[in-house]
């Protein structure tokens, strides 16, 4: 039990359309707009073009810049001419480019190929840098530097700290940190050697 606050004012009593007007929310399964790219990032017309395009250089989105018609390139609703990390980072600039006091990234990396998530760790940091943030994640690597983790199981509180912490203590997070860096380290060093033969 307890409070949730915004600049100390708890919540609840707050108007429901200013608390979203301070959020921005990035999930797994990205919306593309029928439309072009900086429709796509801006979404409401007090964003400038300037600050969208700042916000995708931000959060690495380089590959908008390749595109025949860079930021004014047409993209079918839902995003199917772009890959799901080129939909991921466009996302990604979207929040940026909005500016919230809360950011809430859920599973915001989960189905991203390694080389996206790859930029976008490079961004996270900064991203996340100055503002509240609330992250959900199974991928580990997403929340390793986050300020404090909490660890859910089946619906309950098993573990909290910060990764080093939740790491010595040898619990729930420390088994899965091991199983997925583990996972990581055998698939990178079975990619080296293909490479070698």
């Amino acid at each position: 039990k307890g409070q949730i606050l915004l600049d100390g004012v708890p919540i609840e009593e707050l108007d429901l359309s200013h608390l979203r007007a301070q959020m921005a929310v990035v999930l797994q399964d990205v919306f593309i707009f029928a439309g072009d790219i900086m429709d796509n990032i801006k979404l409401r017309s007090s964003i400038t073009e300037e600050t969208a395009i700042e916000a995708a250089r931000f959060v690495n989105a380089d590959f908008v810049e390749e595109l025949p018609d860079g930021y004014h390139t047409e993209v079918k609703e839902r995003g199917v001419t772009l890959s799901v990390g080129e939909r991921q980072l466009l996302s990604f600039a979207r929040a940026v480019a909005f500016d919230p006091k809360i950011l809430v990234l859920d599973e915001a990396t989960a189905s991203i190929d390694s080389h996206t998530e790859h930029l976008i760790q490079n961004s996270l940091r900064k991203i996340m840098q100055g503002r509240t943030s609330i992250v959900i994640a199974h991928r580990l690597s997403t929340i390793r530097e986050a300020d404090n983790i909490i660890v859910l199981h089946q619906g309950e509180i098993l573990e909290q700290g910060t990764h080093n912490e939740l790491l010595q203590r040898g619990g729930l997070y420390a088994a899965l940190h091991n199983l997925q860096f583990s996972e990581t380290e055998t698939r990178h060093s079975f990619e080296s050697d293909a490479l070698e033969t």
